[in-house]
């Protein structure tokens, strides 16, 4: 899986920006060029109000109310959206305790999605909602979804969180014209970046999830897929030598404050947004920051680069014998019962609503029936290829299939844990018994 995506990547993500122009809707359809008819048929919903809650802001949040307007417009239901802030199953378990749960939610956690399904918290989807899915998505998406053969979710937002995104003048003022390949050649690229005076990787640490997407990469390209799909399971312990390997490997970045932009500490006060708009914005931008496709929404929201020519992106570096293809993605769920939810699973889960949000851009879906020409730029729709290409062989990010309380939760569990080694990378087996006994008591609580 992870060399054929990762070629497939390296091949397509050369290309520069395409057209920035959004495509069109038509009056109801979503289609390239715009005046297409509607694929999916929805019911009127006059009057019905609809609570829709995910942990999305800034541009990432414009981008999909863009959408929940076209479905408003079509079935004439009333739709707010809710902002979950980062401790999603936290905030919606206690609006579900409360018996005050929104319609709609996304969880962005798999391991999450399972807990609730088995707590009796969510719906399933509906028939017509269902049927899109079976349309669309390959059976590894809708299984993904799936909780003891019930559809409880729609995967309808996908990430490839195996790239980094570079600023291509901090590369010419420092003669770097060639992106690295492997971990030693991107180490050795930040140094070269450092030494010319630019800021090299920006990492936005205050988030911890950014954290855990370092280590899974790592992790997955060093210690292989087997072990990787074990430690998600812990069927190994955090203990293992394989963790121990991953662990100093990424101290061989992190354990350097000048290849960090505002070292160890200003990482650590760096939330990912920032992360992003550091690397493009000001007189002295870093040259790298790392995280999946959604970057790219941030760099057209927040800063004056166009990506595919100011913002280029290539594949996460090679740290074993492949580069890593981790994906992750966002599940749509019925958390009440009504006509209005299912509506909206059905029309996220059609192509209409995919080609919609992908003109948005900072987007991609594992909707393999869409039209790739709605995609706001090249880059991204290579991205989006890519991930397609892989097909049902794919690794879902590990601490999202872990339970929130160790994979999904800020300021506790793995998300802490890599915090307080990105303050101390040089404890590797302190951070190892950490993890070990963090994830010990949550995976033993489910």
């Amino acid at each position: 899986m992870a060399a054929l995506a990762a070629g497939v990547l390296a091949l397509s993500l050369t290309a520069c920006g395409g057209g920035d122009d959004d495509k069109g809707d038509g009056g109801g359809g979503t289609g390239k060029g715009g005046g297409t008819e509607a694929t999916v048929q929805l019911p009127k919903l006059d009057g019905q109000k609809l609570e829709v809650a995910a942990v999305w802001t800034g541009a990432e949040q414009e981008n999909f109310t863009k959408v929940l307007d076209e479905f408003e417009k079509r079935t004439g239901a009333t739709v707010t959206f809710v902002p979950t802030g980062n401790n999603t199953s936290t905030f919606l378990g206690t609006k579900i305790q409360g018996g005050q749960p929104p319609d709609v939610a996304f969880l962005p956690q798999v391991g999450v999605l399972h807990q609730f399904a088995e707590k009796g918290w969510l719906k399933p989807i509906g028939a017509d909602a269902e049927a899109q899915l079976k349309k669309n998505f390959s059976q590894g998406w809708q299984d993904l979804g799936a909780v003891d053969g019930k559809q409880y979710g729609a995967y309808v937002k996908a990430a490839n969180k195996s790239l980094v995104w570079y600023n291509t003048a901090a590369f010419e003022a420092a003669g770097i014209t060639e992106e690295p390949a492997t971990w030693d050649e991107f180490v050795q690229t930040a140094q070269t970046l450092s030494d010319a005076g630019s800021p090299a990787v920006s990492v936005g640490g205050a988030d911890g999830w950014t954290l855990t997407d370092w280590f899974e990469n790592i992790y997955l390209s060093q210690a292989g897929p087997e072990k990787y799909d074990q430690l998600a399971k812990h069927e190994i312990k955090w203990t293992d030598p394989s963790v121990k390997d991953a662990l100093t490997t990424l101290g061989e970045l992190w354990g350097k404050d000048e290849l960090l932009a505002g070292g160890r500490k200003g990482a650590l006060g760096t939330e990912f947004p920032k992360s992003v708009t550091q690397t493009f914005n000001g007189d002295t931008p870093a040259g790298m920051v790392f995280e999946g496709d959604f970057v790219s929404a941030n760099i057209n929201a927040d800063t004056d680069a166009k990506v595919g020519t100011d913002a280029k992106v290539f594949p996460f570096p090679a740290v074993g014998d492949n580069s890593p293809v981790v994906s992750a993605g966002d599940a749509a769920v019925a958390l009440k019962d009504n006509e209005g939810a299912k509506a909206l699973l059905t029309f996220l889960a059609s192509t209409d609503g995919a080609e919609l949000w992908a003109a948005q851009g900072g987007f991609i879906s594992p909707n393999k029936e869409m039209d790739m020409g709605t995609y706001k730029d090249d880059v991204t729709r290579d991205i989006a290829e890519a991930l397609l290409a892989a097909g049902d062989d794919f690794r879902f990010d590990l601490s999202d299939q872990a339970p929130a309380a160790f994979g999904g939760t800020q300021g506790v569990g793995m998300w802490k844990d890599l915090q307080d080694f990105l303050r101390n990378p040089q404890d590797v087996a302190g951070a190892q018994r950490q993890l070990e006994a963090d994830a010990a008591k949550a995976y033993e609580n489910g």
